[in-house]
């Protein structure tokens, strides 16, 4: 996947009550207890799917890291840290936590989350009317 051209959508935090649910891709293009990426109108998302977790199993979050630029975090690492399930990015390897994208290291830094759900054998993502 080209990590050119790639449009940001603002704001960073998660939608809190989506307008709309969309496909994103199918449960069979998730990889349990790691990440997978796809594209949302030019943003891409990092889908990880943690089977094995108490309460929420699945979460969509920016698949950008802001402090190299790369589009790198889908191949981040999942851990638990102070509590928090996190994704560490691969580059400098600091903790975003899945739930709500703040970094644990560097509170100036966050990555934007999407609501996100399996509706049978659909991976759906919680979008705005204004997307």
């Amino acid at each position: 996947m080209s990590q050119s051209n790639v449009v940001r959508i603002e704001p960073r935090h998660a939608i809190e009550s989506p307008a709309q649910w969309r496909m994103l891709c199918s449960r069979q293009d998730l990889v349990a207890n790691s990440g997978v990426v796809a594209w949302l109108d030019g943003a891409q998302v990092a889908l990880f799917h943690l089977p094995d977790s108490q309460g929420k199993t699945l979460y969509a979050i920016d698949n950008r890291d802001p402090k190299s630029g790369a589009n790198v975090i889908g191949r981040g690492i999942v851990g638990n840290l102070k509590g928090d399930l996190v994704i560490a990015s691969p580059l400098y390897k600091q903790h975003f936590r899945l739930e709500d994208g703040s970094c644990l290291e560097y509170p100036e830094q966050n990555l934007r989350v999407w609501p996100v759900r399996l509706n049978g054998d659909a991976v759906e993502i919680g979008v705005s009317a204004a997307l």
